[in-house]
């Protein structure tokens, strides 16, 4: 029984590495309706979710690094003895009581000269206008989680058009390339947009910019600097640089580059030139043709994600588009669509945690808003930890290391919260950090008064 339960491992562990035979895509035959629809791009610094629109597209970026607010801890002054007065309650079995002075010695509306946390905030969305589709047939766009990119391809005027998208994890820029079966059938608009209020759009050297600055929130004035810029390399056809627009007509191919920088060094420091980051990046990936850029991008993403494979088997239901999967999903057997979410996971966290930037945040690198859900944030007490849940059982070590900087870095901004709010060696965190590696209470004493985060 040894023997055959011996052969049976082997057989099973072959399998799992060896199986999957089948496509994994998320395909569609319509735009996406709202954000959620979209489909993610990431290398781990920039993050896209593409629509897929035909007369307007929109890609909604993001940069890691753009956090409202500015370098500082929120370690609250005073409060010790509060401290010593709940763990006395908490002796004395009086747990309410001590729940109430926890809410009253930290309040759930933030004091004056504090913060509970800055949000992580979008660059904006660059879009692309195509006013002549209006009429598209044979509509599909996909995601190839195999090779990390997105297509869209439709049918408009007789003309069959094919946008493909990729954030470079080897050059560091997202690469559009827009193609069409008949010459002299591209012409299109860009523009930007976005909801910052502290910002300007214009050109310079060829390039549509948008710069600004991160938002205030709470007591922290927003001083990330951010500079992003998209520019067109234009095969046949006019390019006109308007004040606020790029105007392509009758080309025969654009490839679009864009690139982002910031002024982040690292928490404490804000002293980086973001058009000069911006610019730096662009001018090395510019330099490579745009098939060798692809490859070289398939190659380093495959190098991480080609190491697990999982094939549950397959049937028709793969055959159809993942929304009607999805719907499904609960009266039709679909064991395919099983190991293809399995895999977005996976796809997920090397898209949003490369090794040398910062870690998968409540969004993974995925936001459109100035003031997102709970932040955006990191909610140490369980939810990064969650996002984390991929990267050893799915083979993805690596992934791991902006997680351990962090915690390098909460080891010295958490050391001041041990000692003013506990009066004790070592460090300490709450339940939430964010860019800043704050490590004071967040969200008040009802939710907030939870130490362990360091330990978590």
């Amino acid at each position: 029984m040894k023997i055959k339960h011996f052969i049976f491992s082997v057989v099973l562990f072959l399998f799992w590495q060896l199986g999957a035979s089948q496509e994994l895509k998320l395909t569609y035959d319509k735009a996406a309706a709202n954000w959620n629809e979209a489909l993610p791009l990431g290398n781990g610094r920039i993050g896209a979710m593409v629509y897929g629109g035909v007369t307007r597209e929109e890609i909604q970026l993001n940069e890691e690094t753009i956090w409202a607010g500015r370098p500082g801890n929120n370690v609250p002054k005073g409060k010790y003895n509060d401290i010593v007065k709940i763990r006395q309650l908490l002796v004395e079995g009086k747990n309410k009581e001590a729940q109430d002075l926890s809410n009253r010695a930290f309040p759930r509306s933030v004091p004056a000269g504090l913060d509970y946390g800055m949000p992580y905030q979008t660059f904006g969305s660059l879009l692309l206008g195509f006013p002549t589709h209006d009429k598209p047939n044979h509509y599909q766009r996909e995601l190839d989680l195999d090779k990390a990119i997105t297509t869209v391809t439709y049918e408009a005027n007789g003309v069959n058009y094919r946008r493909e998208m990729f954030t470079s994890l080897v050059d560091g820029v997202l690469i559009i390339r827009i193609t069409a079966d008949k010459e002299r059938s591209i012409s299109m608009n860009l523009n930007w947009k976005t909801p910052h209020q502290d910002m300007h759009i214009g050109q310079k050297d060829g390039r549509l910019f948008l710069h600004g600055k991160s938002g205030k929130v709470d007591a922290k004035e927003g001083q990330v600097a951010f500079y992003g810029f998209v520019y067109p390399q234009v095969r046949g056809g006019q390019v006109n640089h308007l004040d606020r627009q790029i105007a392509i007509k009758d080309a025969d191919e654009v490839i679009l580059y864009v690139s982002i920088g910031t002024n982040f060094k690292n928490y404490n420091n804000l002293s980086a030139d973001p058009e000069k980051k911006a610019r730096r990046i662009f001018d090395k990936a510019r330099r490579v043709s745009y098939a060798k850029a692809l490859e070289n991008h398939m190659k380093q993403y495959q190098y991480y994600f080609n190491r697990v494979k999982l094939d549950l088997g397959s049937n028709a239901q793969a055959k159809k588009t993942t929304d009607a999967r999805i719907r499904d999903f609960a009266t039709n057997f679909d064991p395919q669509l099983v190991a293809l979410y399995f895999q977005f996971g996976r796809y997920l966290l090397i898209s949003s945690s490369q090794p040398g930037g910062q870690p998968a945040n409540l969004q993974g690198v995925w936001n459109d808003k100035l003031s997102p859900p709970w932040d955006s944030k990191y909610t140490i007490n369980i939810n990064t930890e969650m996002n984390y849940w991929p990267a050893e059982v799915g083979n993805l070590s690596e992934m791991h290391e902006p997680l351990f900087s962090m915690l390098k870095d909460l080891s010295i901004t958490g050391q001041e919260s041990a000692r003013e709010m506990y009066h004790a060696r070592g460090w300490n965190v709450h339940h939430n950090t964010d860019l800043w590696r704050i490590s004071g209470v967040v969200d008040g004493g009802l939710y907030g008064m939870w130490p362990m985060g360091g330990a978590w």
